[in-house]
């Protein structure tokens, strides 16, 4: 998996590209927490247009971003879900918590 990254007037948005599984998951939470540490944002926007596979550990990266910016006062939100990671999203039922958009622009 691979992650990209635009900040821009208090909005990281972190691009997530390839599969989401355990094997990638740690290191990706360690890049996030760098980048989420940096840029000290108000709103962290997970951008998975180009995620083509997620599986349950794909969920725990996501309520990880959502905890430390809840810890920093921000938001964060999906957006984008291609179709696979949009069910694994739907199962888990974490659009509870965190906001899913589908909006083609950011």
């Amino acid at each position: 998996m691979k992650i990209f990254s635009a900040y821009k007037d208090g909005r990281l948005t972190l691009y997530l590209q390839g599969e989401l599984d355990h094997h990638g998951v740690k290191n990706s939470m360690e890049l996030i927490g760098r980048l989420i540490d940096e840029f000290m944002p108000k709103e962290c926007v997970v951008e998975l247009s180009k995620l083509s596979f997620m599986d349950s550990s794909g969920i725990a990266l996501i309520l990880k971003i959502h905890r430390l910016m809840l810890l920093r006062g921000g938001k964060a939100w999906i957006e984008n879900a291609d179709k696979q990671p949009l069910r694994v999203i739907d199962a888990s039922g974490i659009d509870r918590i965190i906001g899913i958009s589908m909006n083609k622009e950011i």
